[in-house]
């Protein structure tokens, strides 16, 4: 895979440098599956071609139903819904698989995603990512950016609740001993939205596959394309408590 040579600058902020930019989030914390890189159709296409394997029936809106939630409620939905003879492990094995290897193949970037971590990178803001895909396929995803663009990774296959729980969010922002109130999340589905602002995370949604209804503690955008690290602190504002 070849990528964009921006460099990350993505050192870690000092209890001073913080102090010194509140215009700035503590950190950024990111979703990953639609909001850092469009592989939400990778999953659909996987489900799809799973389910139609092993005899089951599948759709679309199965498919929106499973957008944002831990692979191992998403794998026993696949179960219930399509009937197949598979076990939650397999399932999951089966579409990560066939996810990694589009992955490996291109990289989908969200428009704007890329943009705004270097530049946050630049500014000394860490962003950490938190998804509820498993850590071999987020790898992959952070090892097509400049080493140090991400401060930490929190996957699904290593929280005991996945989103919409808020254990996600909390566990990253415990990694780098920052308030959840200090920080944003960049989410795009119902279920990463209310695992965020559950955290007391202020929340910018960015709606892509599925709608997000309006949620307290969370503004939407249409697009990260154009957005600025400053750009942040102010799209929150209305949502931010205790500040």
């Amino acid at each position: 895979m070849t990528d964009a040579a921006e460099p990350s600058g993505a050192v870690g902020p000092t209890p001073s440098t913080i102090a010194a930019t509140r215009s700035l989030p503590a950190a950024v914390l990111w979703d990953m599956d639609g909001t850092l890189v469009d592989t939400e159709p990778y999953w659909i296409q996987a489900e799809h071609e799973l389910v139609a394997e092993h005899g089951g029936v599948w759709n679309d809106e199965f498919a929106h139903q499973l957008v944002g939630n831990a692979l191992e409620v998403s794998a026993q939905m696949i179960i219930d819904q399509s009937g197949i003879d598979l076990t939650v492990n397999e399932i999951i094995e089966g579409l990560l698989g066939r996810v990694v290897a589009q992955v490996e193949k291109q990289v989908p970037w969200r428009p704007g995603a890329r943009e705004l971590l270097f530049e946050l990178g630049r500014l000394e803001v860490p962003s950490l990512l938190v998804t509820m895909s498993w850590r071999s396929l987020a790898e992959m995803v952070v090892g097509a950016l400049p080493e140090g663009t991400f401060r930490a990774l929190v996957t699904g296959d290593e929280v005991s609740h996945g989103k919409p729980h808020p254990e996600p969010y909390l566990a990253a922002a415990r990694l780098i001993d920052i308030d959840p109130r200090d920080c944003v999340a960049l989410e795009d589905s119902p279920t990463g939205v209310r695992s965020a602002t559950a955290a007391g995370v202020p929340t910018i949604a960015i709606p892509h596959v599925v709608p997000v209804p309006d949620i307290e503690g969370a503004v939407q955008v249409r697009s990260l394309a154009g957005v600025r690290a400053a750009d942040l602190i102010v799209l929150v504002a209305p949502v931010r408590s205790g500040h």
